[in-house]
């Protein structure tokens, strides 16, 4: 059971007051805050090891690359990888979906089939609509109903030998909404297609087992799980990683360079071209040990209780709708009030210290589903409180007395 005192003293920003309230964050769905032993850990790179890696034969590059190393170790246990050369460091979700997208334009031709859900972020719809307008593939969308849940049975009609590729959100942005993945996967692979699951939204609620789940890519942020911005990960199967051609070219990628021909590196390092964030990729591991040390039972279990009570209290306010009742489903609520635009709510509510997302969340076919343009979305994290629900709460109350 958590002790929310001491975690929510783990977490310096948290005790900040924003426009002379104290701050209520439920803006976790776009970044999470950190705890006070990421932030040191940033600065103690910077004081203590700093310098690059891979390449250098001093004490100084030698412990640098011996700390990057051991997170790509930690990471690949935190994921269940079954080689640590599976793991791929990024800037984050975008980067490791660009990264497979990139590599697929070699494979792909035209009468090939790529697969997109109707809940995904647009990171993963954009660079699949580039890439089909590069290699004269179709892009086929998977429908979801009115409760925010893919359409299974509609999944499995699309699947064909002509699908290449399946990409979709372990867990919506927008909705919350938990997808079949195992299902999902499964069912591409009878058909002989690879799947990339986009893990953003997922890895700061549970821990993904990449062996059991059979994935073929999963790819994730940092920022999300309260590590560094500009820090995330591309798992990807051995073999598909072989397959497919680097992303960039540049130093560390390479074996041997010659003005004739360069041969590239063996994996990882075929795609980490360049110096990386190395303090990012570094701390990106001590916050992947502060979440296993909270544990991720816990987590679950406080967050569910946040969505259980914070659905219960919003509904208590007349005209307001949730956007996204799907069954399975994890801490975000998006919803509006019948005759209010959402970022009016939003401006006023952040004037009383509270954090909430406002807009159509990066994923605005499924806004145009709903026939809205856009929502307010409370999405929490396991730091946050009932009491903080009820702040809010009243928060809304108050603006939409305004506004009315």
């Amino acid at each position: 059971m958590l002790d929310i005192h001491k975690i929510r003293a783990d977490f310096p920003i948290l005790s900040q007051k924003v426009n002379g309230k104290p701050l209520v964050y439920f803006d976790n769905g776009a970044t999470s805050q950190k705890p006070q032993v990421v932030i040191d850990a940033i600065s103690k790179y910077y004081q203590e090891i700093n310098a690059n890696i891979h390449r250098g034969v001093h004490t100084l590059s030698q412990l640098a690359t011996d700390a990057y190393e051991a997170s790509r170790g930690k990471i690949q246990n935190h994921i269940n990888a079954k080689f640590a050369h599976e793991v791929l460091f990024t800037s984050g979700t975008t980067h490791g979906i660009n990264l497979v997208t990139n590599g697929f334009a070699s494979i792909l031709k035209p009468g090939d089939e790529v697969l997109v859900s109707a809940l995904e972020h647009h990171s993963n719809i954009v660079p699949w609509q580039m890439l089909c307008e590069k290699t004269g593939a179709t892009l086929k969308v998977i429908p979801m109903n009115e409760n925010g849940e893919l359409i299974m049975s509609e999944y499995d009609k699309l699947l064909s030998d002509k699908t290449k590729i399946v990409t979709v959100n372990h867990i919506s942005n927008a909705l919350g909404t938990v997808n079949p993945i195992k299902y999902m996967i499964d069912k591409a692979h009878e058909v002989g297609a690879a799947i990339l699951i986009d893990g953003a939204q997922a890895v700061p609620h549970l821990k993904p087992d990449v062996q059991e789940l059979d994935c073929d890519f999963y790819a994730f942020s940092g920022h999300k799980m309260c590590g560094p911005t500009g820090t995330g990960i591309l798992y990807g199967k051995e073999a598909w990683l072989n397959k497919l051609p680097p992303y960039q070219g540049g130093g560390e990628m390479i074996k041997e360079v010659t003005f004739e021909k360069t041969t590239y590196a063996d994996l990882p390092h075929k795609f980490e071209a360049g110096t990386p964030d190395i303090a990012g990729g570094i701390v990106l591991g001590t916050a992947v040990d502060y979440l296993n040390e909270v544990g991720f039972e816990n987590i679950q279990k406080q967050e569910l209780e946040l969505l259980e009570y914070g659905t219960q209290r919003l509904l208590e306010i007349e005209g307001l709708k949730i956007f996204g009742t799907a069954a399975a489903k994890t801490s975000v609520i998006s919803f509006n009030i019948e005759g209010i635009h959402p970022y009016d709510i939003g401006t006023i509510i952040d004037k009383l210290g509270i954090a909430v997302r406002t807009g159509h969340h990066c994923a605005q076919p499924i806004m145009n589903f709903f026939c809205i343009p856009g929502t307010i979305r409370a999405s929490f994290a396991f730091y946050n409180t009932k009491e903080e629900i009820d702040v809010m709460v009243e928060a809304i109350k108050k603006a939409k007395l305004m506004l009315s």
